[in-house]
């Protein structure tokens, strides 16, 4: 028996204008920041080359550093001194050649500043071709 007449229950119903509103939103934030992201990237076209390598190897002037911290340039023991002393004894290893490159042969448990030395003394006696020998370790 329904004593209620005139009142009727209504069926809940789900506001759909509100969630469109919120979506509408999301997708406009959404189209607006991915417009950006084309411009963080760099394009770049990487040059192309066909050269022969070199013919003639330029000349190197070996600088062997080991872990007590002595020098040796092209096998002969260097007394250090100062800087100014491994500058000069890198000039007369030079003499007679167009620029040279220095190799740095440091033993791994070598001081820091050993080979900063080096470094440090090439650049006095205008020697500005600089590289390390390393060995070929395995892949880990």
């Amino acid at each position: 028996m329904n004593f209620q007449r005139g009142q009727h229950r209504d069926e809940p119903e789900i506001n759909l204008i509100p969630m469109i509103d919120v979506l509408l939103v999301i997708l406009i934030f959404l189209m607006v920041t991915t417009t950006y992201a084309k411009f963080s990237e760099l394009q770049i076209n990487l040059p192309q080359a066909a050269g022969e390598p070199a013919k003639e190897k330029p000349a190197q002037i070996n600088v062997a550093v080991d872990a007590a911290g002595n020098y040796q340039i092209n096998n002969a023991t260097v007394n250090f001194a100062n800087v100014a002393s491994l500058s000069d004894a890198l000039k007369k290893a030079a003499s007679g050649t167009t620029a040279p490159v220095i190799v740095i042969n440091a033993d791994a448990k070598a001081n820091y500043q050993s080979v900063i030395n080096v470094m440090e003394a090439a650049r006095e006696a205008g020697l500005v071709r600089v590289t390390f020998a390393t060995e070929r370790g395995q892949a880990r």
